[in-house]
């Protein structure tokens, strides 16, 4: 037996085994999986805009126009018009002076994480020290890895850790990363005292809107803007394959930041354009969000109308503000057995176990879209209710609130440092 046969046989006997499931058609609320029609709950097609006509016809239009590749880096050859007109339609939308476009969230985490990290090195010996909330997504762990900086990992949405850790490094340049909206448990970061702490202890910001772009804030703008801190943030990151349906993400921020990250960030400079049907698609998906600001309101109703449900079949929600809504069975195993019941029942809502969750913390992860209707979401709950009692879990076991360490594999994880006993 093969090294790589014996892991995939250890990861089959800790139920941590993935296989990848098909999907025919496009991300709409219904699906076929697998030759099985399924209400898709688990996409971050937050709007539904993936597969809305204006959407899917711009980037028709632009594979036709441009073709189907940019052909080089943004800094070869690789920069098109519909990647300008796209960065300054972000910037505008997020109130910014200017945006740059990177090639997917995971790539513009590493990039600016790491580029902010080295910016602020050189005017101290021992370097920058990035502070990290714990539940953090991949990417800004992996681009705190790539800055080679200290990190301090804080404990998650905790201000008063991240105030302590502050302090103990108040002679060393800081730079604050967090989500807005945690992708695995669907609560929002405290911005308004993250950004005062930044302001106190002359820290730089970034906040990464993957999940808040399009789904909080006036018009869908983002936990930034909900927080009245338009502005205040260094540097806004946020991606195009979520709620804006197409793919690729950027960096909103300062005229002058954005030349320092076209000069700096690896991952811009060392990766193909993204494609300009991409572009194209997600320029348009922003037109219709903001001619359609009600989208955004429809998708707050069915996530407030949808927890309201899971919680009369007894499972336990109150962690969750947001259109992801966590449900916590626990053990690996049993989480993709109430996942696989709800599945024959109708309801696609994947289970989520480690790396991309602590362990001990399997779970649905349940996405909310705006096109669904409260009849099929009242549905949904009611055969949730039923998978899982049907797979030997009973709603309400598991507690959807951060766990006490970060996701990740155990031998990647950045360890949040010991406070000390006057902490």
């Amino acid at each position: 037996m093969s090294d790589v046969e014996a892991r995939l046989d250890e990861l089959r006997e800790s139920g941590l085994y993935r296989r990848m499931r098909h999907v025919s058609g496009p991300q709409g609320s219904r699906v076929v999986l697998d030759g099985r029609p399924v209400l898709l709950l688990c996409s971050n097609n937050y709007l539904g805009l993936a597969d809305h006509p204006r959407v899917r016809e711009a980037a028709a239009d632009a594979a036709m126009r441009w073709g189907a590749g940019a052909g080089a880096s943004r800094l070869v050859s690789g920069t098109m018009t519909v990647h300008r007109r796209l960065e300054e339609a972000l910037a505008a939308f997020k109130g910014t002076e200017s945006s740059v476009l990177f090639g997917s969230g995971y790539l513009a985490n590493l990039g600016v994480v790491s580029a902010l990290a080295r910016l602020s090195a050189p005017t101290h010996p021992d370097g920058a020290v990035v502070f990290s909330d714990e539940l953090n997504h991949a990417s800004i762990i992996d681009g705190c890895r790539l800055a080679r900086a200290e990190t301090f990992v804080y404990d998650h949405c905790d201000v008063e850790h991240l105030a302590w850790g502050l302090k103990q490094h108040r002679d060393r340049p800081g730079i604050i990363v967090t989500d807005s909206v945690f992708s695995m448990d669907g609560d929002v970061a405290p911005l308004e005292a993250i950004v005062e702490l930044a302001r106190r202890h002359g820290a730089r910001t970034i906040v990464d809107e993957a999940h808040g772009t399009g789904a909080l804030g006036p018009g869908g703008r983002g936990a930034v803007a909900e927080a009245g801190l338009e502005g205040q943030v260094d540097v806004v990151v946020g991606t195009l394959g979520k709620a804006l349906g197409a793919y690729g993400a950027f960096a909103a921020c300062s005229a002058s930041m954005r030349d320092y990250l076209v000069n700096t960030a690896r991952s811009l400079i060392f990766s193909t354009a993204p494609p300009p049907p991409s572009a194209a698609g997600a320029l348009a998906a922003l037109e219709v969000l903001q001619e359609h600001p009600e989208m955004v309101e429809r998708l707050r109703g069915n996530a407030d109308a949808f927890r309201d449900e899971l919680a009369r079949e007894g499972f336990e929600v109150a962690g969750s503000t947001t259109q992801i809504v966590p449900l916590v069975v626990g053990d690996a195993d049993l989480a993709m057995a109430v996942c696989e019941r709800a599945i024959e029942a109708g309801v696609f809502a994947q289970a989520i176990r480690p790396p991309t969750v602590p362990e001990g913390t399997s779970r649905l992860r349940v996405a909310v879209m705006a096109t669904h209707t409260r009849e099929e979401l009242r549905a949904a709950a009611r055969t949730l209710g039923r998978a899982a009692l049907q797979a030997g879990f009973r709603p309400g076991a598991g507690v959807p609130v951060a766990a006490a360490q970060p996701a990740g594999h155990p031998d990647e994880r950045l360890p949040a440092p010991l406070r000390s006993a006057a902490a």
